[in-house]
């Protein structure tokens, strides 16, 4: 069992990486939306963690809204991203403020397919000059790094976590497809897990409002954004558990800068859905495979599709 928690917990907290498909400037967030889940407010034991989250996202924007895109204004947006988020994270033997100390950091790569029915000179005037555009590449993205502070208590466990995304990646400059950001961008988050290892029930949520950066290639300044994850799963046997999932993700401030030529173009999503997760071993080494699955809607200002993440985790190696 404490095997299984170390490599869950790994996966909970270290889902935390760049989301290849949704938000304000190029229909992309910073934050994963759904990265989180069961477990999400436990830290495993100090250790080195390796975990792979393989991302499925596909969308589409309502026709009559435009979309900011690589310093570009396009409208009848469709977009497919495929990628991996490689995530790396040592829990080292020290303790700030009782509670034990993390770093990590995630390298995302994958593919981006765009397209868009018309392309427009502004906002304003509308006019068009360009259609059936199409753009797809498959790059590197931004690193991300991570710190985390997880405790315990009994059935609950909490954490805060601080990421930071250096724009360090492939960013392509007026193309539609685009993995990088290009920009500074911060998230703070809490979590909270209440896991009764009898009863094999699991409530996580967790809470985290996302600061960025400019883009100096567009000058566009995406706004602050607030989101919320959720949990509830039930373990049926001591391998497998089953749960339901889901977020909201909201705009706190508008978007900004000479490239928001759309407004604040504030946006808001909300997804529900289920995951499964299957625990095992090879040879002395536990490993956790979990599958998720999440359908937008209420949204606003945004892409609106389907989510899908295969997470494998495993510890490298666990003090004992």
């Amino acid at each position: 069992m404490a095997q299984a928690l170390a490599v869950l917990g790994v996966a909970a907290c270290g889902a935390l990486a760049p989301d290849a498909g949704r938000a304000a400037e190029n229909g992309t967030g910073f934050y994963l939306l759904g990265g989180r889940g069961p477990m999400a407010g436990y830290l495993p034991p100090p250790g080195f963690y390796f975990e792979s989250d393989t991302y499925s996202y596909d969308a589409k924007l309502d026709a009559r809204k435009a979309l900011p895109a690589g310093g570009r204004f396009v409208a009848n947006v469709r977009s497919q991203a495929r990628a991996d988020f490689l995530n790396g994270t040592w829990v080292t033997p020290w303790e700030v403020f009782g509670g034990n100390f993390a770093v990590g950091a995630v390298l995302p790569v994958g593919r981006v397919a765009v397209s868009a029915g018309v392309e427009i000179d502004s906002p304003r005037t509308r006019t068009i000059i360009g259609s059936s555009l199409r753009d797809t590449a498959t790059m590197v993205g931004d690193p991300v790094l991570s710190a985390t502070l997880g405790w315990h208590s009994g059935k609950f466990h909490w954490s805060t976590t601080a990421l930071v995304n250096a724009p360090a990646g492939d960013y392509r400059d007026g193309q539609l497809a685009n993995l990088a950001f290009h920009r500074w961008a911060s998230d703070l988050s809490g979590a909270l897990t209440w896991f009764d290892p009898e009863t094999g029930i699991d409530l996580s949520t967790a809470v985290g409002v996302t600061f960025n950066g400019i883009n100096r290639a567009t000058d566009y300044r995406t706004g602050t954004e607030f989101h919320v994850e959720w949990a509830a799963s039930k373990a049926l046997t001591s391998a497998l558990s089953i749960g339901l999932i889901g977020y909201h993700y909201q705009q706190v401030t508008g978007d900004s800068g000479a490239g928001a030529q759309l407004g604040p173009y504030k946006g808001r999503t909300t997804a529900l859905g289920g995951t499964v997760a299957y625990n095992f071993q090879v040879g002395k080494t536990p490993i956790s495979t979990r599958i998720k699955v999440l359908q937008e809607f209420s949204v606003e200002n945004r892409a609106r599709g389907t989510v899908g993440l295969l997470t494998v985790s495993l510890p490298l190696s666990v003090s004992q």
